[in-house]
């Protein structure tokens, strides 16, 4: 495979295969699933399916931290490919399969991927937000994921730029700009003031993405 991929034909052709949804408390890849994406995008892509659903067998009686780090370090990786070059599009929310099975991603399917993962984990919705930030170094939007132990704790940040997992007041680079997860959307300021604007649906990436992820499973 190149670095690209045919957009329409491979991500419709993942669709009737994708076997993870937000609302689940686990995840499981079939061997059909396995076999399919052995056959269209080579051995790698299925080992890494495979050591994606092995993780959660690795964590189970894990810590949460444990549990960070080890869904972290799995995503991270992965290549980092914008979308206009791995999809033909000029921003794509793909799903975790697509991710693995194309071997790319940028900084949202990253974190989409660890927030599906670590919720299927059994890490509380609650506890996990997709946040987006101004990347300040690189003048730059951008997208990380993170886990807030407690309402109103300095929360943990999982980004695929580094690989450490470092407390948001030990991350000047990035600016919060709003959050979301499966039960609301906020608006994020300097200092942790955060405001409740709404529900996720408003997002229609997000929307988009987990729609394709229920027609899967019907």
């Amino acid at each position: 495979m190149g670095t690209g991929i045919r957009p329409t034909a491979s991500r419709t052709a993942l669709l009737p295969v994708l076997v993870l949804v937000s609302s689940v408390a686990a995840f499981e890849v079939s061997n059909r699933v396995l076999e399919y994406v052995q056959q269209e995008f080579g051995d790698e892509a299925r080992g890494r399916l495979e050591t994606w659903q092995g993780l959660q067998d690795m964590a189970q009686s894990g810590s949460v931290e444990r549990q960070l780090k080890l869904v972290n370090s799995f995503f991270n990786r992965v290549r980092f490919v914008n979308d206009i070059k791995h999809w033909g599009e000029e921003d794509y929310w793909a799903t975790p399969i697509e991710m693995l099975a194309t071997n790319g991603g940028d900084c949202e399917d990253f974190s989409i991927a660890k927030y599906l993962t670590l919720k299927s984990m059994g890490v509380p919705d609650d506890q996990l937000r997709i946040t987006y930030v101004k990347a300040l170094e690189l003048n730059q939007a951008h997208m990380v994921l993170a886990w807030y132990p407690t309402p109103d704790a300095d929360p943990m940040i999982l980004d695929n730029l580094i690989n450490d997992i470092r407390p948001a007041s030990q991350r000047p680079d990035l600016e919060p700009v709003y959050s979301f997860n499966g039960e609301g959307l906020w608006l994020n300021r300097m200092g942790g003031d955060n405001q409740r604007i709404g529900d996720a649906g408003r997002l229609s990436r997000w929307q988009d993405l987990n729609e394709r992820l229920l027609d899967a499973m019907r």
